[in-house]
């Protein structure tokens, strides 16, 4: 099927991320909405996103958002409605009639699904009911590197029919990682139909010169002195109290500030209890809500943070020094990510039960490790998703060549370039 529009129009995409913990799913969706916005796909999109903070991100103006109810998923992994007084079943039923009313309507060439098949708690499942009839739209699956223990995903995964919605309702599945460091496809056994429609794209670099330059940060983000720091950023907050904590109390070495970022969600008496300590802790500062906080990264000596798919690749496409204090729970996906990027010398880790101030103060002091072995991650995605997706559509493409496709289910399959 090649989609046919008139030429003067814009190829239109639509991308859902259901964000039910953190921020990492909507600034990952934005990250390929900036390159599809670009040319050469000169996109116009849709950005579908469960996070009302997601509207305070820095957008391309072919880019606008559709803002649903929020979910709020606790440590045990359940859900329930954030702020409205509804039932948990309630606030699905109307988010999913608002997203297929959306797509009704803005009719997208492209739909590119984040992390969840049949969306949370099923919602998507109408939107992909809809589109399967109409079948002018093309959708896509993306999936992050990691996504869990292995035995716990095909067990989910079979018993909510994921596999028979990625066979009913999608043409490709991407992986925006690579198989060198975790081969998604091998780890988690996917099937002949799975495999028949997945591609690794290689990691998305935010640092790609194509992607906005970053404001600076000055004294808006509290480093306007100049002095070096350690920065600790806990992802949105939700569950990154005990690390900012133990942070604020670790021993820094001799003229290092410390900076922390304690994310939209974090419970507001965690945060007082931080501002607090800050006004007697010369050289702490403690910062809430950053919506792009790839400024304050590039300029740290040295990054302590929790293990998301988004932190991890900015620190490693930095090559900045740092220590990983992973979520274990409701899933074990930042720990195998920190293990893994351990295991190949590119990070360090302590699990979230070892943690101590203690513990931070010896890793700041420590000698710092030469990273120069990063430069062997593929760091190509967002460079191969404009090319993959004219694969897709049937459609040409100008512009430079894509970087050397990364082979499928390979224990040495890591790109060239």
């Amino acid at each position: 099927m090649n989609i046919v529009r008139d030429t003067a129009s814009k190829l239109r995409i639509a991308l859902y991320s259901h964000d039910t913990m953190g921020l990492g799913h909507s600034r990952r969706n934005l990250l390929i909405a900036r390159t599809l916005t670009a040319p050469p796909t000169n996109a116009s999109v849709l950005m579908i996103t469960g996070v009302r903070q997601a509207g305070a991100f820095a957008a391309p103006a072919a880019v606008d958002f559709l803002t649903l109810p929020a979910y709020y998923k606790n440590r045990t992994g359940e859900y329930r409605a954030q702020l409205l007084a509804l039932s948990v079943d309630a606030l699905a039923k109307l988010r999913g009639a608002t997203i297929c009313a959306a797509l009704t309507n803005f009719a997208p060439d492209v739909f590119i699904v984040d992390n969840v098949p049949r969306g949370a708690l099923n919602e998507l499942v109408p939107t992909l009911d809809h589109l399967a009839r109409e079948g002018r739209t093309r959708c896509i699956l993306g999936l992050r590197d990691v996504i869990d223990e292995p035995a716990i995903v095909q067990s989910q995964w079979l018993q909510r029919k994921n596999f028979e919605a990625v066979r009913d309702y999608y043409d490709a599945v991407w992986i925006y990682g690579d198989p060198a460091v975790y081969d998604t496809a091998i780890e988690y056994d996917f099937c002949s139909d799975m495999l028949g429609k997945t591609r690794y794209t290689g990691y998305l670099d935010p640092q790609q010169p194509d992607q906005p330059s970053h404001a600076p940060s000055g004294a808006t983000h509290g480093d306007g002195d100049g002095a070096p720091y350690v920065l600790c950023v806990v992802g949105g907050g939700q569950d990154g109290a005990g690390l900012a904590r133990a942070f604020s109390r670790a021993k820094r070495p001799r003229n290092t500030r410390g900076l922390i970022v304690t994310g939209p969600f974090m419970p507001d008496s965690e945060r007082h209890r931080l501002a607090r300590r800050a006004t007697t802790e010369a050289g702490l500062t403690v910062l809430g809500f950053v919506p792009d906080p790839m400024d304050l990264m590039l300029k740290a000596e040295a990054i302590v943070a929790m293990g998301g798919y988004n932190t991890v690749s900015e620190i490693l496409s930095m090559r900045k020094r740092a220590l990983l204090v992973p979520r274990c729970t409701p899933r074990k996906e930042q720990l195998i990510r920190a293990e893994r990027l351990k295991a190949m010398g590119h990070i360090d880790y302590i699990r979230a039960e070892a943690l101590t101030d203690v513990g931070i103060s010896e890793w700041m002091s420590a000698p710092a490790p030469d990273h120069a072995n990063r430069t062997a991650i593929d760091f190509k995605g967002l460079d191969r998703i404009p090319h993959f997706l004219a694969d897709l559509t049937g459609s040409a493409i100008a512009g430079p060549t894509a970087p050397p496709r990364i082979q499928l289910c390979e224990s040495v399959s890591l790109a060239a370039g």
